[in-house]
């Protein structure tokens, strides 16, 4: 009886592993794409209908990082190099007026246990897979190429003892950091390579769970404003609307004496900024939410207006709603924004640069270069390469076009993944790749 009934058991087991498997196989199925990734680019995007499953769509690349006569592939007529090697999840960067850059070298703050829902522990143990949750180095480094090979030969612990430092701007005298908890600033001098002083805090920033905690930062053409990126603390504000006061936003701060307003809102999660050289305007890019299917919704790139509302967290793409958050309260719908440019859905485009430094020839003179980390989850993936949009007019025009790639094996894992990308003196571009712990400087032949 007992052996039987062992055996029923095991059968039942059996049983329902097959059946969870195949739930799973069709709640895949269901949110894999229907269409090629270039349907949700461009102007005027194809916004699907939202496809859900039982189960989260993931589909996570396992980090392998780079052989040493590795290196992704740049387009026609450009030539990619190493600037330097061995970093710690290199993310962000400021390049000076010396030629020096400075780099974050960054990961997620540590978080309570008890500030995480039993599916945002299953999501980060899933990131903790790609070493996304590596403690974080917490520092700014110091890269100098003083012989212009191309080449950083020399480097510096600039600051350290940091809290997750993203974003830099240096104002004068004054550089600025974004950490994940507050906007500080030390004294700096261009060709200093150690800054001993303690950074003096300009403004706390949204910190409590830190979903998204990355702070971005760029000064106003006159340096008297700071404009900081505050990702949202959840996907669709599944952590209550208490949690995110003052996020999912651009501030405006007065560096001298911290007062700061909401720039502009809605904005999932806005990382890279950058001045457009016709209009002279703030843009932005904005990775979108999640578990709608892998069509959508596309990250975009756009213009930033003052006092401007983009949907966050109960519309998206200028007005389509999305049921999950509940009732919105204001009744926002007919003020929503339309971005002005999608980049693809769940690219997770972080990088954001324009082209009037540039020196990559003509096919790259006006436009705007974006770094995009790529996808965790959309099948098939998404990203991990670095693209350029062509502006006219101060613009955005056609669809983007691939610079650098090569990121992502053809079996699904990530050499690499791209963040932060900057101009340098010389005119050539700087890629940040966090996985590879490289910064790769792409120049014309």
């Amino acid at each position: 009886m007992l052996k039987r009934a062992l055996l029923v058991a095991l059968a039942v087991i059996v049983a329902g592993i097959i059946i969870l498997f195949a739930i799973f196989k069709v709640s895949e199925y269901r949110q894999s794409a229907a269409r090629d990734i270039t349907a949700s680019q461009g102007a005027r995007p194809e916004i699907d209908a939202p496809r859900s499953g039982l189960f989260p769509l993931v589909k996570v690349a396992k980090p392998i990082g780079w052989g040493a006569d590795q290196a992704p592939a740049a387009a026609p007529g450009l030539k990619v190099q190493r600037f330097a090697s061995g970093l710690d999840h290199p993310r962000w960067m400021l390049p000076l007026p010396n030629g020096d850059v400075l780099v974050a070298e960054t990961n997620a703050p540590k978080r309570p246990a008890s500030t995480m829902s039993l599916k945002e522990r299953a999501r980060r143990w899933v990131m903790s897979w790609v070493g996304a949750n590596t403690p974080s180095a917490n520092r700014i480094t110091l890269l100098r190429d003083a012989d212009g090979d191309g080449i950083a030969e020399s480097r510096s612990v600039l600051i350290d003892g940091l809290v997750s430092p993203f974003g830099m701007a240096l104002v004068g005298d004054q550089l600025y950091i974004g950490n994940a908890d507050a906007l500080v600033r030390v004294p700096f001098a261009v060709g200093q390579t150690r800054v001993t002083a303690k950074p003096v805090k300009v403004v706390d920033l949204p910190s409590v769970i830190n979903y998204h905690w990355t702070k971005n930062v760029v000064a106003s053409p006159d340096g008297k404003r700071l404009f900081v990126t505050v990702g949202s603390n959840s996907n669709v504000g599944e952590n209550g609307l208490n949690a995110e006061k003052g996020r999912a936003a651009i501030w405006e701060i007065d560096p001298t004496t911290g007062n700061h307003r909401i720039y502009a809102y809605g904005l999932r999660n806005p990382n890279g900024m950058a001045w457009e050289p016709t209009t002279k305007q703030l843009w932005t890019v904005v990775n979108e939410r999640d578990e709608l299917g892998s069509d959508i919704v596309p990250d975009y790139l756009t213009s930033v207006q003052f006092g401007g509302f983009y949907g966050w967290p109960w519309y998206y793409w200028g007005g389509y709603v999305d049921s999950r958050p509940g009732e919105d309260p204001d009744n926002l719908q007919s003020y929503v924004i339309r971005p002005d440019y999608a980049l693809g859905a769940h690219t997770a485009s972080l990088g954001l640069t324009f082209t009037d430094k540039a020196k990559l020839g003509p096919r790259f003179a006006q436009g705007a270069i974006i770094g995009q980390h790529g996808s965790w989850n959309r099948k098939p993936p998404s990203g991990y390469k670095v693209v350029f949009v062509p502006f006219r007019g101060g613009k955005p025009q056609d669809k983007p076009v691939d610079l650098l790639t090569g990121f992502l094996t053809e079996d699904g894992e990530a050499h690499g993944r791209p963040v932060g990308t900057e101009i340098d003196r010389t005119g050539a571009l700087l890629v940040a790749d966090d996985v590879g712990n490289v910064i790769w400087r792409v120049s014309a032949r």
